[in-house]
């Protein structure tokens, strides 16, 4: 899990306060991306500073759009992968199988349906955060 860097408090010169030793009226912590300079801190309030390393919830080394494994696939997706599976070794219509008398009739389909998710992944692979 990607946490912030331990945030440090910024160190300002100390106030006059006249020895009543009061404390800030405000205390504000900032999330810096890379590169940021951390603000100045006045009399009244205090700045605490942290940086992220990564700004994304999901760290670099899971952010994967490739296809899920079926073990981690939810049991209606198995459901409906094994119904296709099914329909296409028992040659039913809108297949594209050898077998059975209406096997022959999907086979455009599947062609559009590999066209499109060949656009689809190139279009994501495109697209990927760095």
């Amino acid at each position: 899990m990607a946490l912030p860097a331990v945030a440090g408090a910024q160190t300002a010169p100390a106030a006059d306060t006249g020895g009543t030793g009061t404390p800030p009226q405000r205390v504000r912590a900032v999330t810096l991306g890379a590169g940021q300079k951390c603000p100045q801190s006045s009399d009244t309030e205090i700045v605490i500073c942290s940086t992220l390393d990564q700004p994304y919830r999901i760290p670099k080394q899971f952010r994967d759009s490739g296809p899920i494994p079926a073990q981690n696939q939810a049991w209606g997706n198995r459901v409906a992968t094994q119904d296709q599976v099914g329909r296409v070794a028992g040659g039913l219509p809108d297949t594209c199988s050898p077998v059975g008398t209406g096997g022959q009739s999907g086979c455009a389909l599947m062609t559009n349906k590999q066209w499109a998710a060949e656009r689809r992944a190139q279009r994501d692979a495109e697209s990927t955060v760095p």
